[in-house]
């Protein structure tokens, strides 16, 4: 609700300094999440899985099915309120205004992409960001899908080892080996570290040395150029997770039901510099956990 005692020429400057914020043309959570938007308050995404593989035809109708496979999603709120107040407006320090409200349009990009890494680093439990679509952790060493053609338990835990070369090989290794629902290797494209500040370096000498960094030896280093790095804060500092980022679907799936916008304006005569001008943005989106297979969690 916009008041009518607020003027609109202001809620004009804050619905347009809001909408031009200065934003990526690729946003910082695109290689480990992917956005849907929401019709509805509550909503359920169902995936078929895997596609049957070719049976060879021996002269009689074969039938293979999809696995369907479901996940319950609801967005919840979040809002940023700014104020510039009388006082500032006769001054003619509008400015004031433009610049909090690009902040706020930057800082609700920030925290969907924030959040999104923090689930990445959360996924070892469902207490922050829920459960997968199996009911189980994330990352779990017991993954089954449910009437999948595989029966034997899968894992995406890598055995909580340190970041090396020796250790991401091992990791990688068991990445190779998933398969879907129908029994097949997914043979995704492993080519994405996601490290905390504590482990760059290692990272770097992983993705970008030519040569081994950890022996005399100096032996060719395998993964230099066929893999990239992404250093976040939102990782505990021991953490690190190998991520198939170049695949369509994606470890985080982030539910946009409301995009942010200007919910409503007011003013506040009783508040200080000769009462204050308030503009309420807000938005309604969710963050939950894709495929598991997409990623592996190497150390918590």
């Amino acid at each position: 609700m916009i008041s009518g005692n607020v003027p609109n020429h202001l809620v004009v400057a804050a619905r347009t300094g809001f909408l031009t914020t200065a934003l990526p043309a690729t946003p910082t959570y695109a290689p480990i999440a992917s956005m849907l938007m929401m019709d509805a308050k509550n909503q359920v995404l169902v995936d078929l899985g895997g596609a049957p593989m070719p049976l060879r035809n021996r002269g009689k109708h074969q039938t293979q099915d999809f696995i369907e496979k479901s996940l319950t999603v609801t967005p919840l709120d979040w809002d940023i309120t700014v104020f510039l107040s009388h006082n500032a407006l006769k001054d003619d320090r509008t400015g004031d205004l433009d610049r909090k409200v690009r902040a706020a349009g930057a800082n609700f990009q920030r925290h969907i992409s924030q959040q999104a890494f923090k689930a990445l680093n959360d996924g070892d439990a469902t207490t922050n960001f829920g459960a997968c679509y199996d009911t189980l952790a994330f990352y779990s060493a017991s993954h089954v899908d449910n009437g999948a053609a595989y029966q034997t338990v899968q894992s995406n835990l890598g055995g909580a080892v340190a970041l090396s070369l020796d250790n991401l090989e091992t990791v990688m290794v068991a990445a190779k080996t998933l398969m879907d629902d129908q029994g097949e290797y997914t043979d995704y494209n492993y080519d994405l570290l996601v490290v905390p500040p504590a482990a760059q370096r290692i990272a770097a000498n992983i993705c970008r040395n030519n040569e081994a960094y950890d022996t005399a030896n100096r032996e060719m280093n395998p993964y230099q150029g066929l893999m990239k790095y992404i250093v976040t804060p939102k990782l505990e500092s021991t953490a690190w997770v190998l991520v198939a980022s170049s695949e369509t679907i994606k470890p985080i799936i982030i539910v946009m039901r409301e995009a942010p916008n200007l919910q409503s304006a007011w003013f506040d005569p009783e508040a200080e510099d000769g009462g204050r001008y308030y503009f309420k943005f807000y938005a309604r989106y969710n963050h939950y956990y894709g495929d598991w297979r997409t990623a592996l969690l190497g150390h918590t």
